[in-house]
């Protein structure tokens, strides 16, 4: 398995000895924040200009630890809930496992390619839904064909029509959670070697929290590992079988959902 994507069968879930096959390794994984602390003359050009010449001295910066030596393994066929309190690390460690953020120290394998969907994903406010689902499935790498195909199950899912022709209007008027749907929508029409979604099961009515958590379970039976970070403990339970608790960027529980669940719940004291 090579570092940051190898591409396998994704039909697979197990290896020809009949072994699990990983699609997810973090190996002591760290992840480090810098940002540019306040100095004297913060924002002049002589400011700016000092903290060229001195950075590799990394002078006035501060560094924020967000995830602190996590190691886990994941499997085709997983769905994984990621739980912890605000601030715990638990969207950061998706996007390092999506090759979105470096790492400090450590290691990220991936088995396939893994999509990572927040519900702040890019999509263009100025074009309509229609253009937005076309562009959306091509940065997918779906074809033309596979999008004019699915694009009635997309609009359909994702119950933005169900009060009036939406899809034809530009995303710009669009409420906030019509837009998640919509962005879920695309991103689940696609089969994933490892989809990551970042809270979009928060958003929507409870029809549309029923049909994402169905999608989700779709998606596992398909081989590929789902990793759903969401504060809505019940989803969690519907939709996942194991659980990493993080907390101060540590991981302090990976285990079956239950297990995890009645132990955080004690710790939250929900």
């Amino acid at each position: 398995m090579a570092e940051q994507n190898a591409e396998q069968n994704p039909q697979q879930s197990t290896t020809d000895t009949g072994e699990r096959r990983p699609t997810v390794i973090a190996d002591d994984l760290h992840i480090v924040y810098r940002v540019n602390g306040a100095k004297t003359g913060k924002g002049s050009a002589t400011a700016a200009l000092s903290r060229i010449l001195k950075r590799g001295e990394e002078r006035g910066v501060r560094k924020v630890h967000a995830v602190r030596g996590v190691s886990f393994v994941s499997y085709r066929g997983e769905a994984i809930g990621l739980i912890g309190s605000n601030g715990s690390g638990k969207s950061t460690l998706l996007r390092a496992i999506a090759g979105l953020l470096p790492a400090e120290q450590g290691k990220v394998y991936t088995d396939g390619q893994p999509s990572l969907l927040g519900v702040n994903a890019a999509l263009m406010n100025d074009l309509t839904g229609e253009r937005n689902v076309i562009l959306g499935g091509l940065a997918m790498g779906m074809s033309r064909e596979q999008i004019r195909e699915r694009y009635q199950d997309i609009v359909d899912f994702s119950g933005i029509n169900e009060k009036g022709d939406f899809i034809t209007l530009p995303m710009r008027t669009y409420s906030s959670g019509m837009a998640a749907r919509l962005r879920f929508s695309i991103a689940a029409a696609k089969d994933h070697d490892v989809l990551m979604i970042d809270e979009a099961l928060a958003t929507g009515d409870r029809k549309f929290q029923k049909r994402s958590e169905e999608r989700i379970r779709e998606l596992r039976k398909e081989a590929g590992t789902v990793f759903l970070v969401s504060h809505n403990n019940k989803s969690i339970r519907d939709t996942c079988n194991r659980v990493l608790w993080l907390e101060r960027g540590e991981l302090r529980m990976d285990g079956p959902t239950e297990e995890v669940l009645k132990e955080y719940e004690k710790f939250t004291g929900k």
